[in-house]
């Protein structure tokens, strides 16, 4: 079988490091494939575009659903994953990050980096000949995002113009939303108690239109579409934690929440959860919880991007 993968010009690579790397025409036909590409996996139907390529994944940080998912989905895809740990090779040994991806974009089709800053996979990729992809940043993780939008237009139908409910830490999910509001024209409500606030310097005029900020997370909720929220402490903010727990005690999901927003909105949790902490027992298993469909499409919307970036649109 050939690939359907088109050769890579450098200088004119396309990499996906942020929500906002992409434009809305493009997430528009990423959200269809993701749809037809479920759908063939679901029917046992074989579709290899990516027969004989390679997907490099470089972990700096722990991941369950991150690596199944690429992993899984290079395959299916008919391609092969590579898993590099920067702790077994010479990125953690302090090989500059530009030589890295010197070599590896010399081996390999397509790279996913999951890291701490920004600014490292920013380099990476400035020094790539393959496209690089962010499978989580401290600043954003715009896979899974767009898989939270996949599955919210899968269950319900389009999201331009509903309001997401954001209750949580100012973290990468939150700023990725915020991104996503501004591109796909929905409303995301941030609310976070006192210290754990947006960061106005990464905010643009025309995001802010579409962000409100609520001191109480009740209000955050009232009528919205879609609540979902996060872990409150991430990594690399472990000895934070009791601090957070503290701060944090009156922004857990619970049935009280979910009761404000609209009848049928939906509740999303990226994972891994902590019933009793940031969401209760009772909505992350109850019927209003789409977490585990939302697990799900990581598989599926990252295999829409790893051929988008690769083959070009293949209507």
């Amino acid at each position: 079988m050939t690939s359907l993968a088109k050769p890579q010009v450098p200088g004119q690579v396309k990499h996906y490091l942020q929500f906002a790397d992409l434009t809305r025409e493009e997430y528009d036909y990423l959200l269809k494939r993701s749809a037809w590409l479920k759908a063939k996996f679901k029917s046992y139907e074989t579709w290899h575009p990516l027969h004989d390529r390679t997907l490099a994944m470089i972990f700096e940080k722990h991941s369950t659903r991150t690596r199944l998912s690429f992993e899984a989905g290079i395959h299916q895809l008919g391609g092969h994953a590579v898993y590099l740990n920067t702790r077994d090779t010479q990125l953690g040994r302090g090989e500059p990050v530009e030589d890295a991806a010197q070599v590896i974009s010399r081996m390999t089709d397509i790279i996913m980096i999951r890291t701490f800053g920004q600014e490292i996979i920013e380099r990476f990729a400035s020094n790539s000949r393959v496209p690089v992809i962010n499978g989580l940043t401290n600043e954003y993780h715009p896979c899974q995002v767009l898989a939270d939008i996949f599955t919210y237009v899968e269950a319900r139908g389009p999201i331009q113009g509903k309001t997401v409910a954001w209750v949580g830490d100012a973290n990468n999910m939150a700023y990725t939303w915020i991104q996503a509001a501004e591109c796909l024209d929905f409303q995301l409500r941030f609310s976070a108690p006192e210290g754990y606030q947006l960061d106005p310097a990464r905010l643009s005029s025309k995001a802010t239109k579409h962000l409100t900020i609520c001191a109480d997370p009740k209000d955050a909720c009232k009528g919205a579409d879609l609540v979902t929220t996060d872990v409150w402490t991430s990594m690399g903010y472990e000895a934070e934690n009791t601090l957070r727990m503290n701060a944090f005690k009156d922004w857990m999901v619970d049935e009280e929440l979910m009761a404000l927003a609209k009848p049928n909105a939906l509740f999303m949790h990226c994972l891994p959860a902590h019933r009793g902490e940031e969401v209760s027992a009772g909505v992350i298993d109850g019927p209003q919880s789409i977490v585990w469909e939302e697990a799900e499409n990581r598989l599926h919307v990252q295999k829409a991007l790893m051929e988008y970036l690769l083959c070009g649109r293949l209507d």
